[in-house]
């Protein structure tokens, strides 16, 4: 196959990928949407009533006040300025393995950087619904979250953040997840002998939200990475009683066994979620299978 050919290829593909999939992806949202077609605030230009306008059947844009529409590519570049190949590319990434697929994303923001323009408390309803679509009441989030802004290869993104003790950010939306540079362990200290520690700010959530009162009783570490294994180490020795909360996953009971072996005031409570891979996923069945009556067992 001739590279021009297959490069015809690739940009026939790349066409169908869904336009509102991917202005997500940029972090933005629409602000009106039914099964037909979702409305937009112009993603390239300033504007206060949305008249871009997102066809879902035939997967094609309009802007009514500039006047111009067209495919997934043209937007994508229209916004980013980004180069037909880096469009392509940023276009493939749900197309390939999800390992190779954070193996880009993160090395196209190690090569770029990840620029935190502004933070503050959650507003955005977009990420007010990603957190409640993970089973997390918005109070729940503020305790340990911030919104927060940045920006890569000069185009603005929002995510939900975590700030770890080095200062970078752990960065979740509905279609991103990843982080700003220092990467570190999140330990908040809130004066007890009593810790818990998870993989991921969603598992703490989790707990947070089962039990309102668990910042009373209990310091938090969030290892953020399992590369930190090390760290988390060293911040057991100040502590009486550890609760271990990590994922039923190869990796999880890895990293359990490792702080067993390492003190003995651990204790693996991972049998309290048994069946399910982590602490979020079982509260996100649990308020499923309740049909919203907001039952919710105390664990602790």
């Amino acid at each position: 196959m001739t590279e021009k050919r297959a490069s015809r290829l690739s940009c026939e593909r790349a066409r169908a990928f869904p336009i509102e999939k991917a202005l997500a992806k940029l972090g933005h949202f629409p602000t009106r949407t039914n099964n037909k077609e979702a409305w937009f605030l112009s993603p390239y230009r300033s504007e206060t009533q949305a008249s871009f306008k997102v066809s879902k059947k035939l997967n094609r844009w309009y802007d009514h006040g500039a006047g111009i529409g067209g495919n997934v590519i043209d937007i994508v570049c229209l916004i980013t300025k980004w180069s037909i190949k880096e469009v392509l590319e940023f276009l493939s990434f749900d197309q390939i393995s999800f390992s190779f697929q954070q193996q880009l994303i993160f090395k196209k923001e190690k090569e770029a950087g990840i620029e935190i323009t502004r933070t503050g408390e959650i507003h955005h309803y977009a990420l007010k619904d990603y957190v409640s679509s993970r089973k997390i009441t918005i109070d729940i989030a503020k305790k340990l979250c911030k919104e927060v802004h940045y920006r890569i290869r000069g185009v603005d993104y929002y995510s939900i953040g975590l700030k770890n003790d080095s200062g970078g950010w752990e960065l979740r939306n509905r279609y991103y997840k990843n982080s700003s540079s220092p990467k570190d362990i999140t330990h908040v200290k809130n004066g007890n002998s009593k810790l818990i520690v998870t993989e991921g700010m969603f598992d703490m959530l989790s707990l947070l939200e089962k039990n309102t009162k668990l910042d009373s009783e209990f310091d938090f570490l969030i290892m953020n990475s399992a590369a930190f294994i090390k760290k988390v180490w060293s911040e057991l020795k100040q502590y009486d009683f550890i609760d271990l909360y990590l994922d039923n996953d190869s990796t999880g009971r890895k990293l359990t066994q490792e702080l067993l072996d390492c003190s003995k005031n651990c204790i693996d409570q991972s049998g309290l979620y048994e069946g399910f891979k982590d602490m979020n996923e079982k509260l996100m069945v649990e308020v499923k299978n309740d049909d919203g009556k907001g039952r919710q067992d105390v664990f602790l």
